[in-house]
């Protein structure tokens, strides 16, 4: 079993690392760098690069920050 690891990034995209597919509605895969130990989806909806980041959210004051629940909460 492989660890994959998404991070939720402050006002900014899902940092995805660990070897994954990203594969569209139609089941097509994304290329993937495999030389690269981790890649960003966009969540603001700027990116011109969906599913990926660009890093179109700095323009776009996209803000987020949300935060996992706590035990016993």
């Amino acid at each position: 079993m492989t660890n994959v690891t998404i991070r939720v990034r402050d006002n900014g995209p899902l940092l995805v690392e660990g070897q994954v597919q990203v594969v569209d509605a139609e089941g097509n895969t994304f290329p993937l760098n495999p030389e690269k130990p981790a890649f960003a989806l966009c969540r603001c909806g700027h990116s011109a690069n969906k599913p990926f980041c660009d890093g179109s959210h700095r323009g776009a004051t996209f803000q987020a920050a949300d935060r996992a629940p706590q035990p016993g909460s």
